[in-house]
């Protein structure tokens, strides 16, 4: 039966995507959750992978065309399905599946000469074949979590071997095959829980004959009855199938695109124990990772890919130079170029913009990198740099200034002064400049704040960042000096009201007071320069200073030991 893909949802107040590049062919074979298209925003690349397994039979949006989120942009067919004639095999499909369930017991006798017949010409379409039921999985488990399909309808299986990949509240394990065949029908989708004994798969072709001898003649009739209650079950299982492969299926119910609950607890309750579990050896952030299973479910391909995009992240070399290949070409501009041009000249049409500069000694924190930065890089996983002490500065100082933590509505005539710290990470990537946000900064200690942004920033490098990721931004800190700047004059991030830039830390000798010599010395210091850009409109030049002046007195203070495991 033939599935829609649509234009998915790609982020908070994004309206269309632009086919960047189709990674499939009409005619191609899909499997579920196999890329098919990459799309580009004004905040994110991304891919969009497919809903179903099939055959892609229409592709009905060209690379470099700009749709509306929604829109539909292809058709996927099932198997020996072709564009011109989608339709035929949705009758023959839909309705055989659901009578079938109801004599699931005459399943047991595939011998009967009324069964076989259709099923040369179209085991999966008939139903018949070996049943394949929810095993019993332990003491006092009474259902079990499908968590992945490792066969597709129409794959060889042999006896024994893994069918499918399940998970209960005490163990994960994997189901083999009964019988030698083909594997003509799936009755339960992945992220699905049944019960014990419901009745999930058939296996069918010419080897679903030696499904009664397999055990021996009587066998089967012994053990089909444990799952006598199964044909009921069943029932509503193949409908359900059905229905998903019916009319019209969103790419974003399916993959989880945008995450729509958006909070951590409805994303725990979808970790099964096998997920969590390999997250915790591969050191991966469930909270950072976007599921792709059934209603946003974080799956073991989604913990695999974020662990792999870590590792690449971490290898992947970072911009050292100017592409000297652009020389003496024209092209056209990016989305994403186009997206930050517009911004940054809307930003200084918008807001009042003026800076302050200040500078600080560091010195302290240099010391405490030195003694923390080897059991700091053990505990935490991410080396310990200055930009998290910059950073857990500002956030404290935003609780003090909310003033500098807020957004103008000009044509309201209001100013909502935020009760949450989101922060708005500035990073340097081959696309050009993205702001992932660190969602809540100011519950996160310094530990929280390092890790967050390395996992961040990595993923930006990657191009692996969710759309909502570069959203919500309440204040933006960047890095002015990872190249070796002094100091800058950032540009406002809209809607906020400012930003903060800081500088290369570099030793210079500085002029100190030191009660020890008797008054002022000149002493080689750790100095790096803060500089603030922000909307005058809200915040006059006195509010900005002090708001430098507390991020200065909470650096220079130097009292982090606690953050850092020394006192």
């Amino acid at each position: 039966m033939p599935t829609s893909v649509s234009m998915p949802a790609l982020g908070e107040s994004v309206t269309e995507g632009t086919v960047t590049q189709w990674l499939k062919n009409v005619g191609d074979t899909v499997e579920v959750d196999e890329p098919l298209l990459e799309v580009s925003t004004d905040k994110v690349d991304t891919e969009i992978p497919s809903p179903v397994s099939g055959v892609l039979t229409k592709i009905l949006v060209d690379e470099d065309d700009t749709v509306e989120i929604g829109a539909e942009i292809a058709i996927i067919g099932g198997e020996g399905e072709s564009a011109d004639a989608p339709a035929e095999p949705e009758p023959a499909a839909a309705p055989e599946p659901e009578a079938e369930p109801e004599p699931a017991p005459a399943a047991e006798e595939p011998a009967p000469t009324p069964e076989p017949e259709p099923a040369p010409a179209s085991p999966a379409a008939t139903g018949t074949g070996t049943p394949v039921d929810m095993p019993a999985l332990g003491e006092s488990v009474t259902e079990g979590t499908v968590t992945q399909w490792l066969k597709s309808v129409g794959d060889t299986v042999e006896v024994d071997e893994p069918l499918l990949e399940v998970s209960t509240d005490k163990v994960d394990t994997e189901i083999p095959s009964p019988v030698a065949g083909v594997l003509t029908e799936i009755l339960v989708a992945e992220d699905e829980t049944v019960e014990i004994g419901a009745r999930i798969a058939l296996i069918g072709g010419s080897a679903s004959a030696p499904a009664a001898p397999a055990e021996s003649a009587p066998a089967p009739a012994a053990p089909k009855p444990t799952s006598a209650p199964a044909p009921a079950t069943p029932a509503p299982a193949a409908q359900e199938q059905d229905s998903e492969g019916g009319p019209s299926v969103d790419v974003e119910t399916l993959s989880g695109t945008g995450r729509a609950s958006g909070t951590d607890a409805v994303t725990e309750a979808y970790v099964t124990p096998l997920v969590r579990k390999l997250a915790g050896e591969h050191r991966v952030d469930l909270s950072r990772v976007t599921g792709t299973g059934v209603g946003g479910r974080i799956r073991k391909q989604d913990v695999l890919k974020a662990a792999e995009a870590r590792s690449s992240a971490a290898a992947a070399p970072r911009r050292t130079g100017s592409d000297t290949s652009l020389r003496g070409r024209t092209e056209k501009l990016t989305r994403l170029r186009l997206s930050i041009a517009d911004r940054m000249v809307e930003s200084l049409h918008v807001s009042a913009t003026t800076t302050q500069v200040i500078e600080v000694d560091v010195t302290k924190i240099a010391r405490l990198r030195t003694q923390a930065a080897a059991d700091f890089t053990k505990r935490e996983g991410v080396d310990l740099d200055f930009f998290p002490f910059f950073a857990l500065a500002a956030v404290e100082a935003l609780k003090a200034h909310p003033e500098v933590n807020a957004v103008i509505d000009s044509q309201a005539q209001t100013v909502t002064y935020h009760d949450i710290e989101n922060l708005a990470i500035s990073v340097d990537t081959e696309r050009g400049l993205l702001a992932p946000v660190v969602k809540d900064a100011g519950s996160l200690n310094l530990g929280g704040l390092a890790r967050t942004i390395t996992d961040l920033t990595e993923r930006a490098h990657t191009a692996v960042l969710s759309p909502d990721e570069l959203v919500g931004g309440t204040f933006t800190i960047t890095d002015t000096g990872h190249t070796g700047a002094l100091f800058g004059t950032p540009i406002i991030n809209q809607p906020q009201v400012a930003i903060l830039g800081a500088g290369a830390v570099v030793k210079r000798p500085v002029v100190v007071e030191d009660s020890a010599m008797g008054g002022e010395v000149i002493a080689v210091r750790s100095m790096v320069y803060l500089s603030m850009a922000h909307d005058h409109r809200l915040i006059d030049s006195a509010d900005a200073g002090r708001f430098l002046q507390t991020v200065k007195a909470r650096l220079e203070e130097g009292a982090f030991e606690s953050e850092l495991g020394l006192a």
